[in-house]
């Protein structure tokens, strides 16, 4: 680029070969970020609260108060670290590196390994299905590859969702990770009726994903009988009893998600599952009346709190779960719903910690050592593109282990973990499977983990 583009800043970025393409005022040749190169120009520093971007430094003390990233008020339904798991010395262990073990280590490792898994009672099986309210879109040949990989895997989620008799009106499905909510999207489409009649029960679909997220598709639903919300929220501080909507309703609730990645099923299990709802006196504040809602001399009490309309504060109980599980080298043990599963094996934090690295050569073993990989976001806990982290590989595990061999080591190793998730759940009353719900030229990671309320013998 010889010049800079009309309007655009004069700066020449030298890391890309450019000029800047932000746009400057009026009169100005540099944007406010190399507003430093014109003179008389107050200094810029890097912002305190994020060194991503900087800020004028006699425009400090403003800036500060409106900063994106500044702390900001917590919501009611965030509770610090509610589903984290209890802490122990356990969680300090220092992380050992594959290639800081010897072989016999190595071996002793793979032992184990093969002795925990011969005493899971689940078979994975194959178990590929589809949903008639995605067909359409899957024929659609404006979508590419990626789109269609994912909406096969959409469409598989609500099959297993209907064949365990999930997928329904009159309840809440909570998407964990949900991102851009289009799992949540198809959910809706699924339960759509001609006439939408309030009789056919209401509908409830809650959205949790911490991250703020581009081009969402559930603002987009307005249907009657329906509502959708989503909570900006790390899953591991968010207590359901504090969310108003389930409060009001107590909606059977139904937990979903695609792809939620490593320690995130953990968290999502403990919080649909595990985390304690809140006691007498604890409750919070009730959520404001919109102006288009009429207030009722009844709907508040005399203390002003939204009277209980079940017994007993919280949300309505869970019917089960339908759960697509991925990256298992990023779990952790403190998050890890399985502990009691694991030492019921004799092993522990360490072993635990060695199988979650071994996991990722399921995925990534067949790959060539020295073959050059994208960097990764390891904050990413959702997945959506389904990249992974390459395998770690060392001189001590190629020298014993082939690529097969090593790509087998990690499906047990993913299979050995979602056996303690299989535990957590039958523990609390569930019947939960394992299945391969789509083919794996479609994901490697495809293993869905589904949970109902066990029935009475």
């Amino acid at each position: 680029m010889a010049a800079p583009m009309h309007s655009r800043c004069g700066f020449f970025v030298e890391k890309k070969k450019r000029f800047c393409k932000m746009i400057v005022a009026r009169g100005k040749v540099f944007c406010g970020e190399h507003a430093t190169m014109e003179g008389g120009v107050s200094r810029r520093i890097v912002c305190p609260l994020d060194p991503k971007h900087t800020v004028s430094e006699d425009k400090l003390d403003k800036h500060l108060k409106k900063c994106n990233s500044r702390e900001k008020p917590k919501p009611v339904f965030y509770v610090e670290n509610i589903n984290a798991g209890s802490a122990d010395g356990n969680d300090m262990l220092r992380q050992v590196s594959l290639g800081e073990l010897s072989r016999s280590q190595l071996e002793s490792l793979v032992e184990k390994l093969k002795a925990g898994v011969k005493g899971l009672q689940c078979d994975v099986e194959d178990s590929v299905l589809s949903h008639p309210v995605v067909q359409e879109e899957l024929t659609n040949p404006k979508n590419g590859d990626s789109a269609h990989k994912h909406l096969k895997q959409q469409s598989s989620i609500l099959g297993h969702l209907e064949t365990r008799g999930l997928l329904g009106r009159g309840r809440c499905f909570i998407e964990f990770g949900a991102g851009r909510g289009k799992l949540s999207h198809w959910i809706h489409e699924a339960l759509k009726t001609p006439d939408l009649l309030l009789t056919q029960g209401d509908l409830q679909m809650l959205l949790v994903e911490r991250s703020s997220t581009r081009f969402k598709v559930d603002g987009k639903h307005q249907d009657p009988g329906v509502q959708f919300e989503r909570l900006q929220v790390d899953i591991q501080h968010l207590d359901l009893g504090r969310v108003q909507m389930l409060r009001l309703k107590k909606l059977p609730l139904v937990g979903v998600g695609k792809h939620l990645c490593g320690a995130a099923t953990d968290l999502a299990l403990r919080c649909l599952l595990g985390a304690p709802r809140p006691k007498d006196g604890t409750e919070p504040p009730p959520k404001r009346l919109k102006t288009s809602e009429p207030e009722s001399t009844d709907q508040m009490s005399e203390s002003g709190a939204l009277p209980e309309p079940g017994p007993g504060p919280g949300p309505g109980p869970v019917l089960g779960l339908a759960v697509a599980l991925c990256c298992h080298h990023r779990c952790e043990w403190r998050h890890y719903v399985g502990q009691q599963f694991f030492l019921q094996q004799g092993l522990g934090a360490e072993e635990f910690s060695a199988f979650c690295r071994m996991s990722s050569w399921a995925t990534c073993g067949l790959r060539q050592t020295n073959q050059e990989h994208r960097p990764q976001d390891t904050t990413n806990l959702r997945g959506d593109d389904e990249e992974h982290e390459p395998a770690e590989e060392t001189d001590a595990v190629n020298s014993f282990l082939s690529s097969s061999e090593r790509e087998k080591i990690g499906r047990l190793c993913k299979l050995l973990i979602d056996g303690g998730r299989l535990h957590f759940l039958q523990t609390r009353g569930f019947d939960s499977r394992l299945c391969r719900y789509v083919d794996a030229q479609v994901t490697l990671e495809n293993i869905l983990l589904t949970a109902v309320p066990s029935s009475p013998s």
